[in-house]
């Protein structure tokens, strides 16, 4: 009895030094994996892989878990990888949950043993040259997927993903009908597969079958062949010996150069022409103009001139004019943002419009159109800039809207703060809050049946009505747009969940509001404008403020000058706090958030009854 007794420590030691050896064993494996993939895909010289550094502290991207024994997170976006990520690599990580190589210059076949693997959560692929098959093996705790914008061809896997939250397989080449278990994702989604079909895109009996791979069936270059001397066209043998006298060729040289000369002379008098009449319309002496006229004519270089006359109209527009009308009129620059330039255009019959010329769209007219009909629906709302006409061609794509003297909220937060500037009080900023708020709510509440979303909220997107209302502006663009562009600009407004998984839902569009709560509480540039000086990252400045105890330095200096309302502005700080929440489920809703702001300055309306509406989860921070 007393051998049994003593003989447990060694029991017990052997024990933990298995356990112990196992761990070890683990995150070797899971080591040599890593440098597996490493040493045989070319990268960047910055990552600092070695295999004698510690992983889990020292190497550049990787994730583990708490107790250091395995690797749960790749980060590596933008980190220069090219070429075929090697089989038995990546696919090795047991442990792996995050899979994010977004970015890069990876190539041919996925590897089927990693997205098969058991505890992967969240995978971003997204802007590589991934090509073939998309695997059918993925794990069922999959709860995000995005491999879009890759040259992944054939049909769609039939998905059994009961945790899948968020899925993008656009802009590949993928063909088939779209499988029934993913069917309620959006057309988003999906779109810029042309022969993908079936809910939410067309119909599959709208969809023409693939045409053959262009690299099957290549067409033969021209080539230039000179005729021989002694084979003429007509195929009679001749002599290099000429026919003709010397006096025949000068008079046939002198000849031929006159009607060249006069070609030129007629060329010449018609574009002098040409250039008179265009003087008359785009150039007419509305400028000191060379820059307005330059302009006007930029916005309608791509216009066709069989569809001059197809500007279309939405509903509610009581404009007379057409696209000719609107290439006539003279325009000047007001900004260039991350879906293009706009322009404020004045026409000859006095009517001033704002006129967008979008870039970056890689949807075809049908889907273009589609879009603008929903668009043209949510400008009906007081604070949504309402769309009035758009036009579509293969090289030119125009939206009109509403001219709004106010301007945006960025330029007046932010626009000549010397001396002399008409400060934005606090009744005007909490006036033009609520209505961004209302606006942006009214986009998450569209009754149709889709849960839309703006995807581009920032300050420079809210215009000031005259009477310090704030609307919305450039309401669903970012479905049109390729991810490059719509990711381009504005990083200061982004979620987390944007930035790593370009993951754009309602939450990540009540982070964007909340950064732009900040922006008005505290008069702050946010990140991603870098000529201005008292640029910050809003989000963490704040947080590192009020973390100690509420001070008056958080808010802006303009605010102290005028009548203080500091209970107020605490109230709204604390909102804003709770919409840039890290967590997106714990955000508020929009709605919550218009409710919150309506009682800062009601507080009798937190009395209503609001049995049939959630409770706020705004929370003091």
């Amino acid at each position: 009895m007393k051998f049994q007794f003593q003989a447990v420590p060694f029991v017990l030691l052997s024990v933990i030094v298995s356990l112990f050896g196992l761990i070890v064993a683990d995150l070797n494996s899971d080591r040599q994996a890593l440098l597996e993939f490493f040493s045989n895909v070319p990268h960047s010289p910055r990552l600092n892989w070695s295999e004698s550094t510690p992983i889990c502290s020292s190497w550049a991207g990787v994730t583990c878990n708490q107790n250091g024994t395995s690797v749960i997170g790749i980060h590596l976006p933008g980190a220069g990888f090219k070429g075929s990520i090697p089989n038995n690599s990546l696919g090795k990580l047991d442990s792996l949950k995050i899979l994010s190589l977004h970015t890069n210059g990876l190539r041919g076949n996925l590897p089927s043993d990693i997205l098969s693997i058991p505890s992967l959560q969240y995978v971003n692929l997204q802007q590589n040259n991934f090509s073939g098959l998309i695997p059918s093996s993925i794990s069922p705790k999959l709860v995000a997927l995005d491999i879009s914008f890759n040259n992944f061809s054939g049909v769609i896997p039939d998905f059994n993903l009961p945790s899948l939250k968020y899925l993008n397989l656009s802009y590949n080449n993928l063909n088939g009908s779209i499988p029934h278990s993913i069917k309620n994702f959006s057309y988003t989604s999906f779109v810029g597969n042309s022969h993908l079909c079936g809910p939410p895109l067309s119909n599959c009996s709208e969809v023409l079958p693939p045409s053959p791979s262009p690299s099957h069936s290549p067409s033969p270059s021209p080539v230039y062949q000179p005729l021989s001397p002694t084979t003429p066209q007509n195929g009679r043998a001749t002599t290099s010996k000429s026919y003709f006298g010397l006096a025949s060729i000068l008079a046939l040289a002198i000849g031929g150069c006159a009607f060249l000369s006069l070609i030129v002379l007629v060329i010449y008098v018609c574009c002098l022409k040409r250039n008179k009449t265009q003087s008359s319309g785009i150039l007419k002496g509305k400028a000191p103009c060379a820059r307005k006229a330059e302009v006007s004519k930029s916005f309608g270089s791509g216009v066709q001139e069989a569809e001059k006359n197809k500007l279309f109209f939405f509903e509610g527009c009581s404009y007379s004019f057409d696209l000719e009308d609107l290439l006539k009129a003279s325009a000047e620059v007001l900004g260039k943002g991350s879906y293009g330039t706009t322009y404020r255009a004045a026409l000859e019959d006095g009517t001033t419009v704002v006129v967008k010329r979008i870039r970056d769209v890689l949807v075809g007219k049908r889907e273009f159109e589609q879009q603008m009909e929903v668009v043209g629906r949510i400008g009906r709302h007081p604070n949504v800039i309402p769309l009035r006409a758009s036009y579509y061609s293969k090289d030119e794509k125009l939206l009109v809207y509403d001219y709004m003297p106010g301007g945006s909220l960025f330029s007046m937060l932010h626009g000549n703060r010397g001396m002399g500037r008409a400060s934005l009080d606090w009744d005007s900023r909490m006036k033009i809050a609520l209505g961004a708020a209302k606006g942006i709510a009214s986009i998450h509440n569209d009754h149709m049946g889709s849960k839309l979303t703006h995807g581009n909220i920032k300050s420079s997107n809210v215009l000031i009505t005259e009477e310090h209302d704030g609307c919305i502006t450039d309401v669903g663009l970012t479905p049109l747009m390729s991810t490059q562009s719509t990711m381009s600009r504005a990083n200061g407004y982004r979620a987390p969940e944007v930035t790593e998984f370009r993951k754009i839902t309602q939450k990540s569009d009540v982070y964007s509001f909340g950064v732009l709560l900040l922006e008005l509480l505290t008069g702050k540039t946010p990140l991603g404008y870098p000529v201005y000086e008292d640029m910050v990252d809003l989000p963490r400045w704040v947080r590192s403020v009020v973390r100690e105890e509420w001070t008056a330095e958080v808010f802006d200096e303009e605010l102290l000058r005028g009548p203080y309302f500091e209970e107020e502005m605490v109230q709204m700080l604390q909102i804003a706090l709770a919409c840039v929440a890290k967590v997106a489920d714990n955000r508020p809703t929009m709605d919550e958030a218009v409710r919150n702001i309506e009682e800062i300055r009601l507080p009798e309306l937190k009395n209503r009854n609001t049995s049939s509406e959630s409770e706020s989860n705004v929370q003091t921070p």
